[in-house]
């Protein structure tokens, strides 16, 4: 079902590894020219691989930021001992959890992320010189035969320049002095990049990507989820809230559509979020949707509808998205034949903007009804891109306003002129009316509703915009 990342439009994969806190992420950004990864002065922050399209002279590739490599765990080669910094210790990602916890699991999606490169940017810091972690790395990379650009990060002075001739001795190639905060040498690591990279012969066509992200409270499966649609352990799963931080990117070719799922760190209400590293992640959830075309919002079939769900579900209608409501872990509620129609009941009570949601009910452990995500995501965003003739819109709505006449005076009645859709992507369309003040939000639900009676736009958002007589001679 899925295909590898690197089959996204031909692009190459160039990843970015190297120790912990040597500014991976700090180049990544500069890279793709926006904040994606979390940047943040403590060992280990980066978890999972990211993802962000980049390019340099005309040529595009898929840059993936990745974990810093801790050989203390996880290693198959025999290595030093290195000890953690105390800092990371004492920090932990979570109240009472040492990020030691995921040392191995970060060790394994680098693992993944070398395997899948053709191009490999090895990134040390000029200021401690070379360490054991960096030998050993160098050795990891060695043996992969693939191409290594080596980045010497942190050389922002003279002396520094003059010492980045020392890397030469980890036998991964001609070092590049950079400086990732300030932007000094990515162009010269781009040009290495590039001259790397296998020869491309392949146009890129048109992006129609579509964007699906996953989003809910923290703990309710999204990762599960991902990893059971695409039948590989693409991200690190964990019953421990907030593993994932990131918002990560797979792509994937699914009956002939090129799709990209967004897998979250989980929302948590406002006053309950951590400073740091979780703010970026809160962040990066909300921005997650605004790069999305359908949403995915899990709930957890142990808890049902909280109010953070509807918080997250707002969050989801501000920005126009298309939605479908998944209730993961359906396998452990004991069910009768009226169990699914009273969980429906409820969340259409709760959810009350959301009514014109599908609705489905998964186990991500146990792959229950998993394989019908994708196909209702799809129809999702069908039903988003659906347009209407003016002449068979101006119909409804003359025949909407005839079986149910807006109230009002004669001196201020309202009154329909004309409609059209000038978009799609939501499905928006301008009512010309004689007074736009008369619009009741009352009215305009109910020709919204009747929209969907005869359309459907089964799980996306519809914008009715009013103009006045005016504007419209304007």
């Amino acid at each position: 079902m899925a295909k590898n990342e690197r089959t996204r439009a031909g692009k190459p994969i160039v990843a970015l590894v190297g120790r912990p806190n040597v500014g991976k992420s700090t180049l990544f950004n500069r890279l793709i020219g926006q904040r994606r990864a979390i940047v943040e002065d403590l060992a280990g922050t980066t978890r999972d691989r990211l993802y962000g399209d980049s390019d340099w002279g005309g040529r595009e590739f898929i840059l993936v930021d990745t974990g810093g490599i801790d050989f203390g765990l996880g290693s198959s080669t025999p290595a030093r001992k290195i000890i953690e910094p105390a800092s990371i210790k004492a920090a932990g990602f979570e109240a009472g959890v040492s990020s030691r916890l995921f040392l191995k699991e970060i060790r394994e999606q680098v693992d993944i992320a070398i395997a899948e490169a053709e191009v490999i940017v090895f990134r040390v810091a000029a200021e401690a010189g070379i360490t054991a972690a960096d030998e050993d790395i160098a050795d990891l990379l060695r043996r992969t035969e693939k191409s290594v650009v080596l980045a010497v990060n942190k050389a922002d002075n003279k002396k520094r320049q003059q010492e980045v001739v020392e890397f030469y001795a980890l036998g991964v190639g001609e070092p590049i002095p950079v400086s990732a905060l300030h932007g000094m040498g990515t162009g010269d690591v781009l040009e290495a990049v590039i001259e790397a990279l296998p020869v491309w012969t392949e146009e890129e066509e048109e992006d129609e990507t579509i964007g699906i992200a996953i989003l809910g409270r923290p703990n309710v499966g999204k990762s599960s989820l991902l990893n059971k649609i695409l039948g590989e352990e693409r991200v690190i799963v964990s019953s421990v809230p907030g593993t994932t931080r990131d918002a990560i990117d797979t792509h994937l070719t699914y009956e002939g559509h090129d799709l990209v799922l967004i897998d979250t760190a989980g929302i948590r209400r406002r006053g309950k979020i951590d400073s740091g590293v979780e703010k970026f992640s809160f962040l990066r959830s909300l921005k997650a949707i605004t790069r999305a075309d359908v949403c995915l919002l899990l709930l957890d079939a142990t808890e049902m509808v909280t109010a953070q769900d509807a918080h997250i579900a707002g969050y989801i209608l501000e920005e126009g998205r298309s939605v479908v409501v998944i209730i993961n872990k359906w396998d452990i509620i004991e069910k009768d034949n009226e169990t699914m129609n009273q969980y429906l009941e409820t969340i259409r009570q709760e959810l009350k903007f959301l009514d014109y949601v599908p609705v489905l009910f998964i186990s991500a452990k146990t792959g229950q009804r998993v394989d019908k995500v994708l196909p209702m995501a799809l129809q999702v965003q069908e039903e988003r891109l659906r347009r209407i003739s003016t002449g068979e819109l101006n119909r409804l709505i003359h025949e909407a306003v005839a079986q149910n006449p807006p109230k009002g005076t004669h001196r201020h009645r309202l009154k329909f002129l004309y409609a059209t859709q000038p978009r799609t992507d939501p499905p928006t369309f301008v009512i010309f009316v004689n007074d736009a003040k008369l619009v009741h939000f009352t009215y305009q639900r109910y020709l919204e509703n009747k929209l969907r009676d005869k359309y459907g736009f089964i799980g996306t958002p519809i914008k009715l915009i009013f103009r006045s007589r005016r504007d419209k001679e304007s």
